[in-house]
């Protein structure tokens, strides 16, 4: 039995130490026009040599509604050491402080833009609104690369559910903020997954949304912190960030006394910032989960909002909260 328990333990610190050691994290110098911490980015998505990044485009707060598109031979060039500043161009979103109108008419209170995918050139956004507000929001439009812009319909505006409490209060500061597009339609999970009865995401067609279409839910294995982005691999299998913040107005994220997953983000007497990768898979008409890779220590203070795969590794994303007080784009390269 004591072979068997060292044999046990050597095999997880193994296991850690693959974790760990699966990638290696190199920083992308953004455009300045990017780096302004003030665009808030909030998601990432690979669309053919482009790598899209998200504004949060928070029209409250007399911010541009945009997406940039980086050049990704030119992410490819700096990598490589090789001179010169990366080439980019910023699709503008119209139309959408007629939907905020709408959305506010509705005695709902809009924030601001969280999650994005395309379905070739249809684009899908969800809209992350103020804690008391009943509902978030998916809307889509078209990338017009002739115009330059992303045209919102906006008559499409898809009310997203929150989930409740036991005391039938929403979560401080939490949306759909990982969103997909695959096979089956599109994949929607909300940012925090541990109530410990009904964790689910949603599911809904991409394309026209018909009267007879309705939210489905897909049944999740509880998961702790927040999921701030997602992308899809193939054969029902995701890759999402995971991540915690250690500040006191987000201690409902924190895992209960006692969790297995408590001594992640405890430091001391207090919390300690902590950000992985996880892979999920869909089986059996419901989502499991398994960690897959931790960030190093000095890029665990940082707010990761945003993930797109690229060949092998992972592009990352912080809103404007981190060591650097501005956007940080990080690629995860395989070792």
């Amino acid at each position: 039995m004591k072979r068997f328990f060292l044999a046990a333990l050597l095999l997880q610190a193994t296991l850690a130490s693959a974790q760990k050691s699966a990638y290696s994290v190199v920083p992308v110098t953004l455009p300045r026009e990017l780096a302004d911490k003030n665009n808030q980015f909030s998601g990432l998505f690979r669309r053919d040599n482009q790598l899209l990044l998200l504004s949060e485009s928070r029209l409250q707060e007399r911010a541009e509604a945009k997406v940039y598109a980086l050049d990704l031979p030119a992410i490819d060039a700096q990598m490589a050491k090789k001179p010169g500043e990366l080439s980019y161009r910023k699709y503008p979103i119209e139309r959408l402080d007629r939907i905020k109108a709408r959305i506010d008419s509705a005695c709902q209170v809009y924030e601001g833009l969280e999650a994005m995918t395309l379905v070739g050139n249809e684009v899908y956004f969800t809209i992350e609104t103020t804690t008391p507000s009943t509902y978030c929001y998916l809307i889509k439009g078209t990338l017009d690369e002739g115009r330059a812009a992303i045209v919102l319909d906006p008559a499409y505006l898809v009310p997203l559910p929150k989930p409740a409490l036991t005391s039938n209060t929403h979560i401080h500061n939490a949306g759909f903020e990982a969103m997909v597009a695959d096979e089956k339609g599109l994949l929607l999970l909300f940012e925090f997954n541990s109530f410990g009865h009904d964790n689910q995401g949603l599911r809904l067609p991409s394309g026209p949304l018909l009267p007879n279409d309705i939210l489905r839910p897909v049944p999740l294995a509880p998961l702790p912190f927040r999921v701030t982005d997602m992308v899809y691999e193939g054969k029902n299998r995701y890759t999402a960030i995971n991540f915690f913040y250690k500040g006191d107005e987000d201690a409902v994220y924190r895992p209960a006394a006692g969790d297995a997953n408590a001594k992640l983000v405890q430091d001391g007497s207090g919390y300690k910032n902590y950000c992985r990768l996880i892979s999920l898979e869909y089986k059996k008409g419901q989502l499991s989960w398994k960690p897959t890779f931790e960030l190093p220590a000095e890029y665990m203070p940082y707010n990761l909002e945003g993930l797109a795969a690229y060949r092998g590794g992972y592009f990352l994303i912080n809103d404007k909260y981190g060591p650097s007080n501005q956007s940080t784009l990080l690629y995860l390269q395989k070792q």
